[in-house]
């Protein structure tokens, strides 16, 4: 079952409420009522020794503005599987996806094929539509006309958890 996800340990940055789950996605809505604002390092983050600067961090960020261009056509998703690796995308990850966005050639789409969600690279030939992997274990798709097929919403950014 579902359950409320916040995508913060401490605080309450992003209340995330589930709307569907497939075995390949775990979608919620998005809730950007609250505000909450992280200090932003400016510049090139050195990954050797620390720069004197950021004792002086004054300008802050705040994810929701940054990420959700849209809210009411928002929504994040969890992935299932590794369908994506080759794009950075992994088992797991979140994926933040705007339904008001131009599905274009290239581009990182959340699809609905059959009744099945599924995340892939959108390719647009002379003959058709396909749905392209990033991992050269899983095949392409083709859309047919025999397909039940939607293009349900671009992926704008993937959040993936390091550690």
């Amino acid at each position: 079952m579902l359950s409320e996800l916040t995508l913060s340990k401490n605080r309450k940055l992003m209340k995330l409420k589930p709307i569907h789950q497939s075995p390949t996605l775990k979608i919620f809505s998005v809730s950007t009522e609250t505000e909450l604002e992280l200090p932003m390092v400016g510049g090139i983050v050195a990954s050797g020794f620390p720069s004197p600067a950021n004792d002086f961090l004054d300008k802050k960020i705040d994810l929701n503005k940054y990420l959700i261009q849209h809210p009411s056509t928002t929504f994040i998703a969890q992935t299932n599987g590794n369908s994506m690796i080759g794009a950075g995308i992994s088992d797991k990850d979140l994926l933040i996806i705007d339904r008001a966005l131009e599905p274009s050639d290239g581009k990182i789409a959340v699809c609905l094929i059959d009744n099945e969600f599924t995340l892939k690279r959108l390719q647009v030939k002379k003959d058709g539509i396909y749905l392209v992997p990033e991992n050269p274990a899983e095949k392409t798709i083709k859309v047919t006309e025999h397909n039940n097929f939607e293009i349900w919403g671009m992926l704008t950014f993937s959040i993936q958890k390091h550690f």
